[in-house]
């Protein structure tokens, strides 16, 4: 074997190691992500492609060659069969056409398995990029659960603030009131009345002020809720539009280890 095809050899074998590790079911694709992260892959990221279409361009010359020499060799072997020479010579072809057939299936599928690696990687890649948003999306999805949860505490205590106002106000009334009328039916207490009546009007006054205050703020936690509602709303939304791209990302890298394993 010359010195090309044994490195086409090597890089099959190579490349049948790489497929199989990136294959193994216990190391994650964020784990993969880790590992594409170190300072070395990040150099040689900026030379992958020139590299890679590089290897492509290698591979399909070689492959050709190698159907080139197949064929040469085929039509030689009919050839000589036909017209039956000597033994030796017989033999020296069928050993050519022998090495020509094994280059061929060495650049073929050298070929073939340097475009599943980099289609693997790139799956991997992004797989792993679904799943650290996922991870991110649920997060955001719990935090504003938690708000809304919140929110809603809070607006039920508002609303029993305002119902104890309610009452507190309507007691204050009827406590003031009473001894208003008590005083009313004596002439002689008429600017007592006068005074407390203008005391009574003050404090509805400052009662409904407060009322307003606690109607305000009901009405701005109810606003934010709709606001944290809606929220929940568009993350749930992006959390199936997630969920379906990891799927459709999961399926394609099952069709392409199944294409592997044909």
């Amino acid at each position: 074997m010359t010195f090309q095809w044994t490195a086409v050899a090597a890089f099959l074998y190579g490349e049948m190691g790489v497929v199989i590790l990136l294959c193994l079911p216990f190391i994650s694709p964020l784990r993969w992500q880790k590992i594409f992260m170190f300072p070395l892959w990040s150099k040689l990221a900026v030379f992958w492609n020139k590299m890679f279409l590089t290897i492509i361009v290698l591979l399909i010359v070689l492959f050709f060659d190698a159907i080139r020499e197949v064929r040469k060799y085929s039509s030689i072997h009919v050839n000589e069969k036909a017209v039956n020479v000597n033994t030796n010579a017989f033999d020296h072809i069928q050993l050519k056409l022998f090495r020509s057939q094994r280059n061929l299936y060495l650049s073929g599928f050298s070929l073939f398995l340097w475009l599943v690696l980099r289609r693997t990687v790139t799956l991997i890649t992004q797989l792993a990029k679904g799943m650290t948003s996922h991870a991110a999306l649920e997060m955001q999805v719990n935090d504003a659960t938690e708000a809304a949860k919140k929110y809603m505490a809070e607006n039920e205590r508002l609303q029993e603030r305002a119902s104890l106002h309610h009452q507190t106000e309507a007691r204050a009334i009827a406590y003031t009131a009473l001894p208003a009328l008590c005083e009313k039916g004596s002439s002689r207490k008429k600017e007592s009345v006068e005074a407390t009546e203008e005391r009574l009007k003050k404090e509805v006054e400052h009662l409904k002020a407060e009322l307003q205050k606690t109607s305000n703020a009901l009405h701005k936690a109810n606003n934010e809720v709709s606001t944290v509602k809606k929220q929940c709303g568009g993350l749930k939304r992006d959390y199936d539009h997630l969920m379906k791209e990891y799927e459709r990302l999961q399926d394609s890298l099952n069709e392409a280890e199944d294409k592997k394993d044909l």
